[in-house]
């Protein structure tokens, strides 16, 4: 008699994440494998695997190519790569991939990010569901069924065809010299560093590389590869100090994300680094004849986003919270970049995918192009004062909402709920979201206001009715 499987533990909404040998294992991910073919529709044609520096990826890699091949995908290996050279190459080869990965989650954890051809995002709205379902029934089954003309396995190193596109899109080589502490938190930034930012493949630019942490280890002996913790940024803000170095720089495990240091040893807010960018990429667009560039904010980034935006003559459009709303709107508007307030950049160039680096790149162009230090470049990009996300554990959280809309609701307030509920001053003075997570029993609070005894006396007044 069959046993009923169930998967739903390890596929998420974007992606699917697990602990290695319980909620994810070789035996699910090579049922996954063959489902990823049938779903999409992929016998025939070509497959990519690739995955981190986890002690489980090559053997996950493995598993899933045994189960694409046994339904007639031909796959190639990628070996060691980052989740944006995944993207890179399924863009330019204009082939379906995966990558195992758990992003910035500790060593026990694994798991898979997927794409169609072109680096399109495979979401639980966009063939994820189909995938998991398709493969509990092989598990249930308890055997792949082979097609007749089974698929082929090669392998390919990308990494220099990777740098060499970045190289591309941002010139670096006449900035002037700058000093840049790395930290790759032994994540996959300590493999693509030296290959676009240094000399291993390419001509050297005029950047001192200071690294932390590039050795590659999936068990993350010095700290979690997860840099929106400030704990995880201690190590960065001290070498930049001591090295007396003009920027830090800080991956997490699968160097999708970025985050920015100043020569201060201060963060440089996402929301400053997306306005930073946009303007490059604006600016860049309109030089080659493209009327009002559009720019993707999702909703709890700094307004002085979209301010900047229409300053420079784009079209700033605001999303929804979560990488696969963020690429479906880059898709559909026809936008040229996109920023989170989690330190995910988007790029028209990079097929709408997100990409740590090639915003690195940008930032590093913007510092070197010009004398002034980080600490008082970031500062035109940051003029508001802006609490950072605040969770509050909450059993309740729609009476906790209701409880806030019916303290802050009145004719001097609009409220919006696009994504959660967003509170916006008349006057302009402040406004701060309320989103209530997925995944976990939080209600996550984010509140901007211009100057920062406003910021706390509003952020004290919204905890307030929340943890009643």
């Amino acid at each position: 008699m069959n046993t009923t499987i169930d998967l739903s533990a390890s596929f998420k909404a974007y992606d699917v994440r697990g602990i290695v040998g319980e909620t994810i294992t070789a035996e699910t991910v090579r049922a996954v494998g063959a489902a990823f073919v049938d779903v999409l529709g992929l016998a025939g044609e070509t497959v990519l695997v690739g995955g981190d520096m986890r002690p489980s990826s090559p053997e996950f890699s493995s598993a899933f190519a045994d189960g694409a091949t046994a339904r007639g995908a031909d796959v190639i290996f990628l070996g060691e790569i980052s989740t944006d050279e995944l993207y890179y190459a399924s863009g330019k080869l204009d082939a379906a991939g995966v990558t195992f990965t758990a992003s910035h989650n500790p060593a026990q954890y694994n798991g898979m990010k997927m794409s169609r051809p072109g680096a399109v995002p495979v979401s639980s709205e966009t063939g994820l569901t189909e995938i998991r379902e398709r493969a509990e029934q092989y598990l249930s089954d308890g055997a792949i069924p082979a097609v007749d003309v089974q698929g082929t396995t090669s392998s390919r190193d990308i990494l220099e065809d990777y740098a060499q596109y970045l190289r591309s899109l941002v010139d670096l080589s006449g900035i002037r010299p700058l000093k840049v502490v790395v930290d790759a938190g032994n994540g996959m930034a300590g493999l693509t560093t030296p290959a676009v930012l240094g000399d291993q493949y390419l001509d050297a630019l005029p950047l001192e590389i200071i690294p932390l942490y590039f050795e590659l280890d999936g068990t993350f002996p010095n700290h979690p590869a997860n840099p929106l913790e400030p704990e995880n940024l201690k190590d960065l803000q001290r070498a930049v100090l001591s090295n007396h170095a003009d920027i830090g720089l800080a991956f997490d495990g699968d160097a999708d994300r970025c985050f920015v240091i100043d020569e201060q040893g201060e963060p440089v807010s996402p929301s400053a680094v997306t306005a930073m960018v946009a303007r490059r990429e604006i600016r860049r667009a309109q030089a080659n004849g493209e009327q009002e560039p559009v720019i993707i904010h999702n909703l709890i980034t700094s307004r002085a986003v979209p301010e900047l935006v229409r300053a420079e003559s784009g079209r700033p459009v605001r999303t929804r919270v979560g990488h696969s709303f963020i690429k479906a709107v880059m898709a559909e508007e026809g936008a040229v970049f996109g920023g989170e307030h989690s330190a995910h950049y988007y790029f028209r160039e990079f097929w709408n995918a997100d990409t740590g680096m090639l915003a690195a790149m940008h930032v590093l162009a913007a510092l070197g192009e010009q004398e002034r230090p980080l600490s008082d470049l970031g500062r035109e990009y940051e003029p508001y004062f802006s609490s950072g996300e605040i969770n509050s554990r909450i059993d309740d959280a729609a009476a906790a909402t209701a409880r806030v809309r019916q303290e802050f609701e009145n004719d001097g307030v609009t409220v919006d709920e696009v994504d959660g509920l967003t509170f916006t001053a008349e006057d302009g003075s402040w406004w701060f979201n309320l989103r209530a997570s997925n995944t976990e029993p939080f209600l996550r609070l984010n509140a901007e206001a211009e100057d920062p005894a406003t910021l706390e006396t509003l952020t004290a007044a919204v905890l307030e009715q929340i943890r009643q």
